[in-house]
């Protein structure tokens, strides 16, 4: 796995991290759910990439 992909990875789970906390701080369910989204995305990029990296 390249450090680019681990950042962006990275970054997009602190997005979604971000959502979260701002949808619950304003009860607006959406944005929380879509922060969920987002972590799990990154969550399973990373596992991908480390699948990757096992077979190489």
């Amino acid at each position: 796995m390249s450090a680019m992909d681990r950042m962006k990875n990275k970054a997009q789970e602190l997005s979604g991290q971000g959502k979260e906390a701002t949808g619950k701080a304003t009860d607006n369910p959406d944005l929380e759910a879509e922060g969920h989204k987002d972590q799990a995305s990154g969550n399973a990029k990373q596992a991908g990439e480390k699948v990757k990296d096992i077979f190489k």
